[in-house]
């Protein structure tokens, strides 16, 4: 058992320093960096592959301690409600794929689906709330644009990435979702 937790924490510990990394990779494109969500990426195969509570816990981590050590994105109200999105995200994914019944290219499709639908929809609330603490409306057009329009290009990369990643793990025999 503890050592099955030391590959558990091992494995988060990668998918946050790729949380952290990813982003700087992506820079290298300024007209579309932000919109391929780049930590996204690492919080969803935690959550496939080492489990719920370790994507929800690198979830809420990555965007706080990249806003903490290079200002980006900004603590308030970026990063903080991106913590809340980015930790549904590893949850979301982690419960619904360890439910799902054969673990297939189709499970982790829905299970993906899933996760990112929930996500959004805990940024779009947290941003709400966040905005309008501060005065600033948070409106449905602006959901829209955060969360789906301005996303696609990220969407389309963990729709093919994603499956691919996870299913290649599986095949490896080194993942530890249980």
């Amino acid at each position: 058992m503890k050592k099955l937790t030391t590959k558990k924490l091992v494995l988060s510990g990668l998918f946050l320093a790729l949380g952290l990394i990813l982003p700087f990779l992506t820079a290298q494109i300024p007209s579309i960096s932000n919109k391929l969500l780049p930590m996204h990426l690492p919080v969803l195969l935690c959550g496939f592959i080492v489990g719920w509570p370790y994507g929800l816990a690198v979830g809420f981590i990555t965007p706080i301690l990249r806003s903490a050590l290079f200002t980006m994105p900004p603590m308030f109200p970026t990063a903080t409600a991106m913590a809340f999105e980015l930790a549904a995200y590893g949850c979301i994914a982690g419960l619904v794929y360890a439910a799902r019944p054969n673990k297939d290219k189709k499970d982790i499709y829905i299970s993906l689906i899933i996760a990112m639908l929930g996500g959004r929809v805990v940024w779009g609330i947290v941003s709400y709330i966040l905005y309008n603490f501060v005065g600033n409306p948070f409106t449905w057009k602006f959901f829209i644009g955060g969360a789906f329009i301005n996303a696609i290009p990220g969407i389309i990369v963990q729709l093919i990435l994603i499956p691919i990643i996870v299913s290649a793990v599986e095949k490896s025999n080194v993942t530890t979702n249980a």
